[in-house]
């Protein structure tokens, strides 16, 4: 079952003010250093904490990390947990960058 959604995908539903949470499951550093205006921090260290209040939320539930990796298995769990309207960013917030937010900071301009 597929279960992420393009860059582009998110920001049209932004745009059209849908209902949707969106969840960055990074660490707080990572989030520190750039982060979707829209997003809620939930890092994946603490994640068992977090995902009881996860399996409450009716509205759309759109999870990113860097890459997508992270995301994709916290993704996984929830679905495995029985939530359904769950997705994936895919690509991250890396390709969120590079296809829909240029001025968003990459972990490649700290070097």
């Amino acid at each position: 079952m597929e279960f992420n959604i393009t860059p582009e995908q998110l920001k049209e539903l932004l745009a059209n003010r849908e209902k949707v949470r969106v969840i960055d499951v990074r660490e707080r550093e990572e989030w520190d250093f750039g982060h979707l205006a829209e997003a809620e921090l939930f890092p994946l260290s603490r994640f068992r904490e977090s995902q009881e209040e996860l399996m409450q939320v009716e509205d759309l539930i759109v999870v990113y990390c860097h890459h997508g990796i992270r995301s994709a298995g916290v993704c996984s769990q929830l679905r495995y947990l029985g939530k359904d309207n769950v997705l994936n960013l895919a690509g991250g917030i890396d390709r969120w960058s590079a296809e829909v937010d240029p001025s968003m900071p990459t972990y490649s301009t700290t070097s």
